[in-house]
């Protein structure tokens, strides 16, 4: 039985990998959160270690550049130093091909550069949607509050549940890749749908995958998501 080991499994991302995880009978699925990582990172080798705890607050990272290294670049080491594993898979962002220019992406490329060889895998994730979400644009769209990048943005919208399914599903498969919904939908397109009273205000943030997955959702399925559930 491969032994599975979840760093950040209370996360938004980190809850639905969990979810697909714990369904799967030929996996021994080890959580991780703040509370147990001590005790965790002692209690044995892992066959897989998936890292789902680095921050995913861009404006936070801006703000707070010293604690997003820390919390992004500084823990990612301990993990490859600290703990035992054969395989760690590390959940990143777009962010770090595409916002290179700012605190959250030069992180984020910072930690996958120490992941980055062997057989491991650096998944970077896409904007997503789901019940447990609280913060980014489509609250702000659905809040009517100022979004701070221009209208004309793309973003790949994915659910977080197929994300989480995804990475569970496909844990055998090494090097980087983005991972998120299909044929990228404008933010202000979103926002026109919605009926949102945001006004936009900063430059073009495209949050693109660099190439299509075979069965992805659509990005326009966000705006269904949307009025189905706040409207």
């Amino acid at each position: 039985m491969k032994s599975i080991g979840l760093i950040g499994s209370n996360g938004f991302v980190g809850q639905s990998i969990k979810k697909f995880l714990l369904k799967n009978e030929k996996l021994s699925t080890t959580c991780i959160t703040r509370e147990n990582y001590e005790a965790k990172k002692e209690e044995k080798e892992y066959d897989i270690i998936i890292n789902a705890a680095m921050p995913s607050k861009r404006y936070w990272a801006s703000q707070n550049p010293h604690l997003d290294f820390h919390e992004t670049v500084k823990k990612t080491f301990d993990i490859v130093n600290d703990w035992k594993f054969s395989k760690i898979i590390q959940i990143s962002s777009i962010s770090a091909r595409s916002q290179l220019n700012t605190i959250y992406g030069r992180h984020k490329a910072a930690a996958e550069k120490i992941v980055s060889d062997g057989n491991n895998l650096i998944i970077r994730l896409g904007p997503m949607y789901g019940e447990r979400l609280n913060k980014g644009v489509i609250i702000d769209l659905i809040n009517n509050k100022p979004v701070y990048i221009a209208k004309q943005s793309l973003y790949c919208f994915a659910p977080v549940d197929w994300i989480g399914e995804w990475i569970a599903s496909n844990m055998n498969l090494a090097g980087v890749l983005d991972l998120g919904a299909n044929n990228a939908i404008s933010v202000g397109k979103v926002a026109e749908r919605i009926n949102s009273k945001s006004k936009f205000e900063g430059p073009i943030d495209n949050q693109i995958i660099s190439h299509k997955i075979k069965f992805a959702p659509e990005a326009y399925n966000v705006i269904d998501y949307i009025l189905e559930n706040y409207f």
